[in-house]
């Protein structure tokens, strides 16, 4: 009798191993909106569920528990996805976990409570990451310089910087758009903050705000930035007590060999670059690779390093794709020289044979920080004007996915680093 209660048990359970269902979002080039798909698991994590992040698995696909209101999500967001049983599911798992191949699963246990820092007002470019945020259904919240200094970061797990001059020189448009009307409120509007938040100018402001990020960073935030904000980023923490920047910008001359007082140690990313104080050349210094040293279009395209993903989970999340080249495109900070780049951060992606690096990340404190050099993945040469790229166009972007994978890296069950 006994023996027949447990054969019933087992059967019992086996047959219930069979009609449990689970879906396989695949991120692999079955899929037909990549982009969709973070926001569906982003979703799916803001209704309380866990999801699986399966690493190097058909281009970094995702498994969720089945139900009808999930799998009629997918089909309003276009997701495509396969309704698996089970033991398929144990069969995928025992795959990626396995000794022998580089796959590894990881827990998305939550949703991110996610910041852009971005000015108010219209501005006469777009920036990337608001644009895929929006187009994948990613809620988000714009904060600004006083909720930074009022301590507002704390509320929040991931922030992204918007294409923003950290030195205080309005993105060194001066020499061509001083007149333009989006320039004259721009230099209004921060000149206005800088006074109601008592800094004398609006560099010190910047400087500011740069400290306050940092701090964020070290108690455990993650930051991701793009273009501009990066290297600018950087050189305002390098100039703390320092005036690098000419009159127009601020009301007096910069320092005198300002560069020679450059603090580099508290810069997060780079270290013994020089900053260009010329009103009217556009760079901000020589850590970016200038469009002009990049060549043509057809041929510019960078590759993404692979890591091994038991042991390496941070950088093999961060560069999950359905490709390991990447189309390149230009930006006010296009590409990072690696004799710049400091040797603890991780290179990402980089223009194969040259010192042109793409992408990086690394760690202060507890937390995390990602440049992505360019502005538009989609758009390789966006200038100032331009319209908004419709991503409804580029559906499978592998450029625009590094960007979402860092929308979910907060998301993930840390594992600890290899020593």
């Amino acid at each position: 009798m006994k023996k027949i209660i447990i054969y019933i048990a087992f059967s019992f359970l086996f047959s219930l191993s069979l009609f449990s269902q689970r879906i396989l979002i695949p991120m692999d080039l079955a899929q037909t909106d990549h982009l969709k798909s973070y926001g569906l698991v982003f979703w799916y994590l803001s209704e309380g569920g866990i999801a699986d992040w399966l690493l190097n698995y058909r281009g970094g696909s995702f498994m969720l528990d089945y139900s009808d209101k999930i799998a009629a999500e997918c089909r309003i967001r276009g997701v495509f996805f396969e309704k698996i049983n089970e033991s398929k599911a144990k069969s995928i798992f025992d795959q990626v976990q396995a000794d022998n191949v580089n796959m590894d699963a990881v827990k998305l246990e939550k949703s991110p409570k996610i910041a852009v820092y971005a000015p108010p007002g219209t501005q006469p470019w777009d920036d990337a990451v608001r644009l895929v945020l929006e187009y994948a259904e990613v809620k988000h919240d714009i904060i600004w310089d006083e909720d930074v200094m009022n301590g507002k970061l704390k509320e929040y797990d991931w922030l992204h910087l918007h294409h923003e001059d950290f030195t205080g020189q309005y993105g060194k448009f001066w020499a061509n758009f001083r007149n333009q009307p989006w320039y004259i409120q721009q230099v209004a509007i921060n000149e206005g903050m800088a006074n109601k938040l008592g800094f004398a100018k609006v560099t010190e402001l910047k400087k500011g705000i740069a400290l306050k990020i940092r701090e964020f960073i070290a108690e455990g935030g993650f930051l991701f930035a793009m273009c501009s904000a990066t290297d600018s980023y950087d050189i305002a923490l390098s100039a703390v007590g320092v005036d690098i920047v000419e009159e127009m910008f601020d009301g007096d001359p910069s320092q005198h060999n300002c560069n020679h007082h450059l603090k580099y140690e508290e810069c997060l990313a780079f270290e013994n670059f020089k900053v260009f104080t010329d009103p009217y050349e556009y760079e901000f210094s020589d850590i970016d690779v200038p469009p002009i040293g990049i060549g043509n279009p057809e041929n510019d395209y960078f590759t993404l390093f692979e890591f091994s993903a038991k042991h390496d989970p941070v950088p093999t999340m961060l560069t999950q794709n359905h490709v390991n080249v990447v189309k390149g495109f230009l930006g006010q900070t296009t590409a990072f020289r690696q004799k710049l780049i400091k040797k603890e951060v991780t290179l990402l992606g980089q223009k194969a044979g040259t010192d042109e690096v793409k992408y990086i990340y690394g760690n202060i404190g507890r937390g995390f920080f990602t440049w992505y050099g360019g502005h538009d993945p989609e758009d390789y040469r966006h200038n100032v004007g331009d319209p908004a790229t419709d991503l409804a166009l580029h559906k499978t972007s592998p450029g625009y996915r590094l960007i979402l994978n860092n929308i979910l890296f907060p998301s993930a069950k840390k594992k600890k680093q290899k020593t």
